[in-house]
This record gives structure tokens, C-alpha cells and sequence, in this order.
């Protein structure tokens, strides 16, 4: 069979690809395009609905995106970025839907208020500097604090409901939140890709080659996942690896020079989900506490309303897990698989130093039904073991890459790793992951599409998507007001208030 000849192939039906996709197409429609999906459907992995937490991770609720130092100062700076990040992605759809290239925003976005909660006089302390120190700023306006039981009760009445009222409490609130379906979402861009006559899904096929050829495009060969014999090729003059977990294996079968030294940490999740509706309708927030010491970020413990498809529930977790897989539907070879000699040394290291979270994990997997339900009564105390059950989430991995100083370190977020002539990139890592998809497509489209970004039509066409596009919310108060005025009234999150009072 014929090679066939496409612009762009993308790697991954998930959030990245239909993303980068998305932008792609906006930019430069004439672009000829393939998706490869190693499942027989796209949004399947990590970006399906139940297999994240949905928050759309704006650091209004996530205490770990605010650490202390040990001067006993917050430092905010990575708050700040990430709420940044959200907002060029809040932009983006924005314009999608009105561009009627997504539907109604309430089939992938919906109004919910985010919260953070702890207790404890260290713990409240924390979160009294926390709000000083962002609560204040622009980007963070309209952020409430309270240490007041009552105060706290309406805003989260099954978190303070049967708590024992000695207990040193506060919290922050954030209406604007939401709850993102990420798979319904991802889906509706994927189809309106599919819109165009040159764009081709092929589900259900492997990247089973991934080759440099002398012209300087990728050949690549995806192999039916039930035929070794069915297998389809192309010459491509640029690719995309978003396939989650599985984008490092594929970033070390392209041999580019950019990706030696890199591993992986893989680190699964399960939630414990609620779908009672006498228990839903009673709370509607998304409610994050404290990570326990070793956690990684992906596990900061939070009590969520999810809209999932139509179906209201509320989840709590994630409790996290070890498994050698890279993707949730993956095999458990897929981390011996990775292992290179110049990856080696980097992961052996970060090993040897990661003993504290070795320990949380191992705690973590140890746990039982009951443990889990004592985890969740310290937000919810009038939990019924009974009412809840237990679900797995997706798989993240982790990066692990060199380091001059230890060897190899480990990091939780995400990277975007291009080859030098930029005909292939690569995302690697996890959160915040899809919740700034678009700041990270970005950074692919600023170290792969040099010359065309710089061009006059380009940089047009991406202030038309994005209109904060080249500056900074976080020093521009003016432009932020009047983003996020437009983006919460064309997602429809100004509604939030409305609903908890509609809840309470």
C-alpha cells in the first residue's frame, strides 16, 4: 500500500491533539491532517470524563500550587502562571463556541464554585497567608475567606455537617469555578475537525514505526490493533506524540536527541463516587484540602460535584497507586519497556530519593474500603461506607530527567520536548495537564512553526482566538477584567452564585 502523504499527524485522540488540532486548522485551514488512536475511540484514556477530576485547574482551590517556604512565606508565582494559563484556554473556547465550532457550553463546562478547606491551627494559619498573599490580586478578585463555622456551613454544608465544633477551621471560595468534561469536550473538537475533507481519524491502530527519512518529513506506520497484518503509512512533515502516558515510549522509538535521558514515574489513581441524589444535590462545590507528606500533587485530596453526560455525582479522592503500565488500558511492560541506558541513571536516582513517596504509595495501595472512607469522613463526617463506591481513574506518568546536581530528578507537571528542526514534539508529564492545554499547544506551535507564528496573518488570527495572546494578565489589570468578563459570560459561568444558593 501506498504511503500517504499528510501536513500534520497527530498521535492521541485526547484533549493535547484535538487541541493542537483545533488551533492548526484555525490558523492554517489548507493543512491536511491525520489522528492516529491506538482505542477504538477518541478521548478514551486520560482525557475520558471519570478518569480526571474535571476541575479545570485555575489554583483557586489547589493548595499545592501555593507552597510554603521555609521562611514561612507562600510563594504564589505558580498560582499565578497557571491561573494565566486557564484563562488563554477559557479564551479559546470562548471562541470556539462562538465560531459555533463547539455546542452549548453546558455539554463540557459547568458553573462550580471552588473551595479550599482545612483545619487545624497550622493549617489555618497557611491558608490565612495563602489569601494574603493572592487574594488581594486581580487575578484572584472575588476570593473569599472565612474562619467563621457558620460562614462555612452554607458554603459547604456536608463538609461542616457533624464536625466536631472545637475544631479550628477555614476556608476560601471562588464561585466562578467549574467542572469540565474533558471527554465531551475533546469529542465535539474532534468532530469538527472531522468537518473538513482532508482531516482522517484512524482509531484502533498502533504506532508501531516512527522514522526520519532523508527529506527531512517522519515516516510513520500505525498497525491495526486487531491485524499486525493491517497496517496503514505516511510521510508526515510534522508530528505530534499527545498520547498521555504513551507519548515517551513513542518519543524514545523517534531517536531524536531531545528526548535521551528522560523517563517515566507512572502513578494510577482511584475516586470513591457518590451518584445518591438526596446526597448530590446537597453539595456543590469542588472542595480541596492538604496533600499528606510524600503525596505527589495529582493527589491533594478533594470533594467534587462532577456533571458527567448529563449524570450529577460527587467524588472524592484520588487515592493514588503504583502499576507499571504507562496508560490505564496499557501493559504492565510499558515501564521495563522504557527503561535506556541514558535514562538509566536518572531514574535510579530519583528512586533512591523518593522514598518518602514510595511509602504514600504503598500506604496508598495497602488501603482498604474503610481507610478510605475514614480518608473521606475528614470532609464529608456523616459519610455512609455504603453510599460509595470505588472507581479507577486514568494513569498519569510522571517526568523523570537528568539533573547536574542529583543525578535525575522527578517532576509533577508537564513539558514540551521539540526536536531541533521542529518536525516533531512530544508532551510529557501530567498536572495540571488538560487544564492548560491551550498555553501548552502553544509552546508546540512557538518551537515547530517558527516562521509561520511570526507571520502578520498568524499572530492576527491567534489575537482573534485568544486576545490576551502575547501579554500579561498578571500584570494587566484592565485586559483581565474584560476577558474574563466576555469568557465567563459566553461559557456561561456566571451562574455559579445562583446554583449553590439554589443547592443550599
Amino acid at each position: 500500500m501506498a504511503t500517504k502523504q499528510v501536513d500534520v499527524l497527530l498521535v492521541g485522540a485526547g484533549t493535547m491533539s484535538a487541541t493542537l488540532g483545533v488551533l492548526l486548522k484555525q490558523l492554517n485551514p489548507s493543512l491536511s491532517m491525520v489522528m492516529v488512536e491506538r482505542l477504538e475511540d477518541v478521548a478514551m484514556e486520560s482525557t475520558s470524563g471519570w478518569n480526571n477530576a474535571g476541575t479545570g485547574h485555575a489554583a483557586y482551590c489547589e493548595l499545592n500550587y501555593t507552597p510554603e517556604k521555609p521562611d514561612g512565606t507562600v510563594d504564589a508565582s505558580k498560582a499565578f502562571a497557571i491561573n494565566e494559563s486557564f484563562e488563554r484556554t477559557l479564551q479559546f473556547w470562548s471562541y470556539l463556541v462562538e465560531q459555533g465550532a463547539l455546542p452549548e457550553p453546558s455539554s463540557f463546562i459547568n458553573p462550580t464554585p471552588h473551595l479550599s478547606f482545612v483545619w487545624g491551627d497550622k493549617n489555618v494559619e497557611f491558608l490565612r497567608k495563602r489569601f494574603a498573599a493572592i487574594g488581594q490580586h486581580h487575578m484572584f478578585d472575588g476570593m473569599e475567606y472565612s474562619e467563621d463555622p457558620a460562614v462555612l456551613r452554607e458554603w459547604m454544608p456536608l463538609v461542616m455537617d457533624g464536625r466536631d465544633p472545637a475544631q479550628k477551621v477555614a476556608g476560601t471560595r471562588v464561585m466562578h469555578g467549574s467542572d469540565i468534561n474533558f471527554g465531551s469536550l475533546t469529542r465535539s473538537m474532534v468532530g469538527s475537525l472531522q468537518a473538513f475533507s482532508d482531516f482522517e481519524l484512524l482509531a484502533g491502530h498502533d504506532v508501531s514505526a516512527i522514522k526520519k527519512q532523508p527529506d527531512g518529513r517522519w515516516y510513520v506506520r500505525a498497525t491495526s490493533t486487531n491485524s499486525i497484518f493491517d497496517s496503514v503509512s505516511f510521510s508526515a512533515r510534522f508530528v505530534f506524540l499527545g498520547a498521555g502516558g504513551g507519548a515517551l515510549p513513542l518519543l524514545q522509538m523517534s531517536g531524536i536527541p531531545e528526548g535521551k535521558g528522560y523517563g517515566g514515574f507512572p502513578v494510577s489513581g482511584q475516586w470513591l463516587v457518590c451518584k445518591k441524589p438526596e446526597i448530590v444535590r446537597q453539595h456543590f462545590a469542588k472542595v480541596y484540602g492538604k496533600a499528606s507528606i510524600g503525596a505527589p500533587p495529582m493527589s491533594v485530596p478533594h470533594l467534587d460535584t462532577r456533571v458527567i453526560d448529563g449524570e450529577n455525582a460527587l467524588l472524592f479522592g484520588p487515592f493514588a497507586g503504583f502499576t507499571t503500565k504507562f496508560l490505564k488500558q496499557g501493559s504492565f511492560t510499558d515501564l521495563f519497556g522504557s527503561i535506556r541506558l541514558n535514562n538509566l541513571w536518572p531514574m535510579l536516582k530519583v528512586g533512591m530519593g523518593s522514598m518518602d513517596l514510595i511509602r504514600y504509595l504503598i500506604t496508598e495501595v495497602l488501603q482498604t474500603h474503610t481507610s478510605r472512607m475514614n480518608a473521606l469522613r475528614e470532609y464529608f463526617p456523616n459519610a455512609n461506607n455504603d453510599d460509595w463506591t470505588l472507581a479507577t481513574a486514568g494513569q498519569r506518568v510522571q517526568i523523570i530527567k537528568k539533573d547536574p546536581q542529583k543525578g535525575g530528578k522527578l517532576e509533577f507537571g508537564t513539558e514540551v520536548l521539540a526536536a531541533k528542526d521542529g518536525t516533531i514534539a512530544a508532551l510529557l508529564g501530567a498536572s495540571p495537564g488538560a487544564s492548560v492545554t491551550v498555553t501548552a499547544m502553544l509552546q508546540v506551535l512557538e518551537k515547530c512553526f517558527v516562521a509561520d507564528m511570526a507571520s502578520p496573518a498568524w499572530q492576527a488570527k491567534l489575537k482573534q482566538m485568544i486576545p490576551s495572546y502575547g501579554q500579561s494578565l498578571i500584570k494587566d489589570v484592565e485586559l483581565l477584567q474584560h476577558i474574563r468578563a466576555h469568557t465567563l459570560s459566553t461559557l456561561k459561568l456566571v451562574e455559579a452564585e445562583e446554583q449553590a444558593e439554589a443547592a443550599a
